[in-house]
């Protein structure tokens, strides 16, 4: 008999697990509210980058499409702090040759797309939005929204991958008793800008480094495209000193870029009317349980939605694909089993990457330009690579291994406290590549 799925979104998880499951043999048919996003010209800039890791890169490789998208991608190995004196500070993501890869977003929704139709035979209906849910039957109600038409659609499995403001969640999900959810809007928003390429199409900065202003309550952070220009986000609180919402004129805007990121300002022609091209955003956590009922499953954002300062949330979303492929294969496709065994595991890797993400916030923030911080990442790397059994850094058990979020959240937060207990030895600054530093994190271990 045929196996028929369902998928609501055709965003980057939606159409990655349409390629896991035809390549299964499910029928799978994608329903997507907005139109095709490739019939509309995808500039650079408008929304977040986003950085590929290999987490990301296991799940594509898995169904043999991570070389597709390696032809878009851009290796950064580490991060570049741009200090408001202009110095410049570089520090490495991981080991030699670790690197995270920056994506546009809008490129790597576009291939994706192509992907799931190509590898996955999948169908895709765009201008269709899901209007109710009936979770134990696994029938969607859609409305097309060119024609106002009704649409009801059935299978054997359905699955929503439509984002932080799920419309299964919302239609389905939210409507049942004891269903927890909650949703926590954080005090910054971001707001992009494009600083151009140079007139022969160069770049005007290092392309191989993630750059960042860090300047303590905000920051300005910047990712290459392939066209030589690159996409730039300010974070900052939406109120009060030194906000979105003290910006209120041009001039503002000016001299607060001049005064603040003083070389990016050199470099960024037309600022203030980029500056009106990029709507303002906000930022939400959103949580929720149970990720599955009947014959529907929530997967990346709208199980989990986080912030984007570990560059994980598109990570975790294809991570979700994994996991449950791994679970089709232990279970035989006994969807009961695999829904059951898929949230009770995954729910807690899903807040960890939330707890992670508000966490890399306040480092990029407010340490990432400090000595001490500096100090104490070059004491972890060189103690991890003379133990290398004993001690992982919490970013590289995030972005450059599997290690499950929850366990990397609770083993970097033990880690956290040696360090803290580390950096109190007297006269660190000249003694930290001592055997008395090594013995007392030994100690501690």
């Amino acid at each position: 008999m045929e196996k028929k799925a369902i998928i609501v979104g055709a965003g980057l998880v939606g159409s990655l697990w349409a390629v896991y499951l035809s390549k299964r043999g499910y029928k799978v048919t994608i329903y997507e509210r907005r139109s095709d996003i490739r019939k509309a010209e995808i500039s650079a800039g408008k929304s977040i980058n986003l950085a590929l890791s290999n987490r990301g890169w296991k799940a594509l490789d898995t169904v043999d499409v991570g070389d597709e998208i390696r032809e878009i991608a851009i290796a950064m190995h580490g991060r570049q702090m741009h200090n408001l004196d202009g110095s410049e500070v570089y520090q490495p993501y991981g080991k030699e040759g670790e690197a995270i890869y920056s994506v546009s977003r809008g490129g790597v929704n576009a291939r994706m797309m192509t992907l799931a139709e190509k590898h996955g035979n999948a169908q895709i209906f765009y201008n269709h939005k899901c209007i109710d849910v009936n979770l134990q039957e696994g029938e969607v109600t859609l409305e097309n929204t060119e024609t106002g038409g009704i649409l009801k659609d059935k299978a054997d499995v359905v699955f929503a991958a439509d984002g932080a403001f799920s419309a299964v969640r919302y239609n389905g999900f939210q409507k049942l008793d004891r269903f927890n959810y909650e949703q926590r809007y954080i005090a910054d928003g971001y707001r992009e800008l494009l600083l151009p390429a140079n007139e022969d199409g160069s770049y005007k900065m290092d392309k191989d480094k993630l750059h960042i202003w860090p300047r303590g309550r905000f920051m300005l952070i910047a990712l290459a495209n392939e066209d030589g220009s690159f996409t730039c986000t300010l974070f900052m609180p939406m109120e009060g000193e030194n906000s979105f919402e003290s910006l209120k004129t041009d001039d503002a805007v000016d001299k607060f870029f001049k005064e603040t990121f003083p070389d990016f300002y050199d470099m960024m022609p037309n600022l203030v009317s980029d500056w009106h091209s990029h709507p303002l955003s906000s930022l939400a956590i959103i949580r929720c349980f149970p990720w599955t009922k009947g014959k529907v499953a929530l997967m990346g954002d709208s199980a989990h939605a986080t912030v984007p300062f570990y560059g994980q949330g598109m990570n975790s979303g294809f991570e979700d694909c994994t996991v449950l492929n791994d679970l089709m294969d232990k279970h035989n496709e006994d969807w009961p089993k695999v829904f059951a065994e898929y949230e009770k595991q995954r729910k807690p890797d899903g807040d960890a990457v939330q707890d992670l993400s508000l966490h890399n916030y306040y480092v990029m923030r407010d340490y990432v330009a400090d000595p001490k911080f500096l100090l104490q990442k070059k004491i972890e790397k060189r103690f991890s690579e003379k133990y290398p059994d004993k001690w992982m850094p919490l970013y590289s058990q995030v972005t450059f291994s599997s290690i499950r979020y929850s366990d990397a959240w609770k083993q970097g937060m033990h880690q956290e406290e040696i360090m803290k207990k580390v950096m109190e030895t007297p006269n660190i600054e000249a003694n930290w590549d001592s055997e008395e530093v090594e013995k007392k994190i030994l100690e501690f271990i």
